[in-house]
C-alpha cells in the first residue's frame, strides 16, 4: 500500500516464479523487491532500468551479486530487523532441549500428566559451556542471554578481530579448539563457500558426547547426513533446528524425515525470525531502502557481508 501511495505500479509474483517469467516482468522494472526467488545473471542482464535489488530479509545467496555489481545495480538486504528476535529463538530452542520439552509435552497431551521418572530428567543450563560459531549481532545476543543463565560462553569467528571481540566470551582460534569443550553448540555464521559444510562427521564427532546442537542460520552449514547419523548413534544429546538444506522439511520423503521420530530433536519451521515486532521493523527498513532507490539516492548498506561491502556504486555503508 505504501509503494502504491508513492505512485509505484506493483507487479506481484510468487516465490519460485520461473526464470523466464521473472525476466519478462523485470525487463522494464525500476526496482526488484525479493525474498526467496533466485535472481540470476540472466534476469539482471535483461533489466536495463533496474535501480536496485532489495532483499526483504537477510540472506542474499539467491542473488547473483557479481552480475549486479557488473551492471552497477546496488543490492541491499535488511540485516538488523531480527537479530535479537532470532537470538531469542535460538535460546528458546536450546532451552527446549535442556528441559526435554518435546517428549514431556507429548506425554502431557497423551496422558495428561507426568510423574518424576528417569526419562523426564532434564538439565540445568547454569554451569554448562555454550560454543558459538559466529559472534556477529545474533551470536553476541545469544552470548549475552547465555551469560545471564550463568553459562560459560566460547566462540570461534575468524572474521572478528581481537579488538572487536565481545567481552565475556572466550575466544577459540579454531573449531578444533572449540568443539571438544562444548556442552552445546549454536551456529550463527553466514553461508559462503568457506562455511558450507562447516559441520561434518568429524566435527560432530569432536563434540562432547551428549552435546546439544542448535542451528538457526543455514542448513547448508552442516553435512545433514552426518548430523542425522550423530543423532541416531546417540553421540549427540539432541538437536534443535530452524533451517534445513532443503525446505520445507516434511515427515515423509525428505532426507531429514527421520528427525520427526526422535524425542531429542526439535524441528522448527524456519520461523525464529517471525514476530510482530520483527515484521514491523522489516517493513519499515525495507520501505526505507525502496524509497532511496526510487528517489535515486545511494542505498544504505548496514550488512557487513563482504559481498555487499564490495559494491562501489549506488551505495553508502553504515556500521
Amino acid at each position: 500500500a505504501t509503494l502504491r501511495h508513492w505512485g509505484a505500479r506493483l507487479v506481484l509474483l510468487p516465490d519460485g516464479v520461473p526464470e523466464a517469467e521473472l525476466a519478462r516482468e523485470v525487463a522494464d522494472a525500476d526496482l526488484l523487491l525479493m525474498c526467496y526467488s533466485r535472481i540470476s545473471r540472466a534476469v539482471i542482464e535483461v533489466a536495463p532500468k533496474l535501480k536496485a535489488i532489495v532483499k526483504y530479509g537477510v540472506g542474499i545467496d539467491a542473488i547473483d551479486i557479481d552480475a549486479a555489481r557488473e551492471r552497477g545495480v546496488p543490492v541491499v538486504n535488511v540485516p538488523l530487523y531480527a537479530e535479537e528476535t532470532v537470538a531469542e529463538g535460538a535460546f528458546m530452542l536450546l532451552m527446549s532441549l535442556a528441559k526435554r520439552v518435546k517428549p514431556l509435552q507429548a506425554q502431557m497431551q497423551r496422558d495428561g500428566w507426568a510423574w518424576p521418572e528417569a526419562r523426564w530428567l532434564a538439565h540445568d543450563l547454569a554451569g554448562k559451556t555454550l560454543g558459538l560459531v559466529g559472534v556477529g549481532r545474533i551470536g553476541r545476543s545469544m552470548a549475552r542471554m547465555a551469560g545471564a543463565f550463568r553459562m560459560t560462553v566460547l566462540a570461534h569467528d575468524p572474521g572478528v578481530s581481537a579488538a572487536d571481540w565481545p567481552a565475556g566470551v572466550q575466544r577459540c582460534a579454531t573449531l578444533d579448539e572449540l568443539l571438544p569443550r562444548c556442552d552445546a553448540l549454536s551456529l550463527h555464521c553466514t553461508l559462503n563457500p568457506t562455511s558450507r559444510g562447516l559441520m561434518g562427521a568429524a566435527q560432530f564427532a569432536a563434540l562432547k558426547p551428549g552435546a546439544w546442537f542448535v542451528n538457526v542460520s543455514r542448513g547448508e552449514l552442516c553435512d545433514e547426513a552426518a548430523l542425522l547419523a550423530a543423532l541416531q548413534s546417540g553421540h549427540l544429546g539432541g538437536a534443535a533446528l530452524d533451517v534445513y538444506g532443503r525446505e520445507p522439511l516434511a515427515p515423509q520423503g525428505h532426507p531429514l524425515s527421520p528427525l520427526y521420530g526422535l524425542d531429542n530433536v526439535v524441528v522448527w519451521p524456519h520461523l525464529t525470525f517471525y514476530t510482530h515486532e520483527a515484521m514491523a521493523r522489516l517493513e519499515d527498513d525495507t520501505l526505507a531502502r525502496c524509497a532511496e532507490a526510487l528517489r535515486g539516492q545511494a542505498l544504505t548498506v548496514a550488512s557487513h557481508d563482504p559481498r555487499l561491502r564490495a559494491q562501489t556504486r549506488g551505495v553508502r555503508f553504515v556500521d
